[in-house]
């Protein structure tokens, strides 16, 4: 599944034009880097993805590859991101291409999305350029550790860009599981576990035609009030992926995805878009023209 990792490097606000719902700003963190994979995560943080650097500010390399790696910055009471640094990972798991990664309420677990690598490559024949969600553990003077393949992953499959839901209990991800009743309707649909004790799991269920298409959804987000937010390149879009909105039913469904309006939206690539708990302010990613050079992340805030 290329796309997984192509549309990561395919994808203030000066000169973009405003509207009477949203105020949208370009932050001070952008660079010609790719920035996006956005989550919150425990008092008042967010976490995304970027490459990792060298001291002299060139992008580091692991056989040959740019690293991609997950970041944490504090949120300042104007939008921005600051005081940034990678977060601790275990090096004894080689993990040095990461895509997106969501931690737990609790704090407790770290999910994320990567290749396999010599260390936990799976027997028989696979694609190499396969993803799945890993999950490990935080421990002091290691930092996040113990990392172990989730067990509904499925070699010959790609599973991308993890989800929690607010009390925890579930995990949505993006997937091209094939065959069955929850096989994929396009290059990727929305999946969800419930996350059971003992590190168990119960088997991916689509999130259904309400919410995935033939087209491909990406980086889904649950929000405070339980309204699904993803990225989809379906037809009849602004351009390029667009962010979609589905609100809970009452029987906890999802209703029809609905299209997010410009200027949350453009006719570039926009996705990786989370909102607060005060349905208020939030962040998104976006290739549009002005940004600064790679995937920038934006603030925006309701009028």
């Amino acid at each position: 599944m290329k796309f997984l990792c192509g549309i990561l490097f395919l994808f203030g606000i000066v000169g973009f034009p405003q509207n009477e719902d949203y105020h949208i700003t370009n932050l001070n963190i952008n660079t010609e880097y790719p920035h996006f994979g956005l989550m919150y995560t425990d008092n008042n943080k967010i976490i995304f993805t970027s490459y990792l650097l060298t001291k002299k500010g060139k992008v580091k390399k692991s056989a040959g590859s740019p690293v991609l790696t997950i970041f944490k910055g504090e949120l300042s009471n104007n939008g921005e991101i600051i005081n940034v640094k990678p977060i601790s990972i275990d090096p004894k798991y080689g993990i040095s291409h990461i895509t997106s990664a969501s931690i737990s309420p609790n704090g407790k677990q770290l999910y994320l999305t990567t290749n396999y690598n010599n260390k936990d490559k799976p027997n028989g024949n696979f694609k190499a350029t396969n993803f799945h969600i890993k999950v490990g553990e935080y421990k002091a003077g290691l930092g996040w550790t113990n990392f172990k393949v989730l067990p509904f992953c499925k070699p010959k499959f790609s599973y991308a860009h993890p989800c929690l839901s607010n009390d925890g209990k579930t995990l949505y991800f993006i997937a091209n599981i094939r065959g069955g009743k929850e096989t994929t309707k396009g290059g990727s649909d929305i999946f969800k576990v419930e996350i059971l004790e003992n590190d168990n799991y119960s088997e991916p269920k689509n999130l259904g035609n309400k919410v995935n298409s033939y087209s491909r959804e990406m980086f889904p987000f649950i929000a405070a009030d339980n309204t699904l937010y993803f990225a989809s390149n379906r037809p009849n879009g602004y351009g390029g992926f667009d962010i979609y909105k589905s609100e809970i039913n009452g029987e906890g469904g999802f209703l029809k995805a609905q299209k997010m309006p410009k200027p949350i939206n453009s006719n570039k690539d926009d996705f990786s878009f989370i909102i607060d708990e005060g349905n208020k302010r939030g962040y998104f990613s976006s290739k549009r023209i002005k940004g600064k050079g790679d995937d920038d992340v934006y603030c925006f805030v309701k009028n």
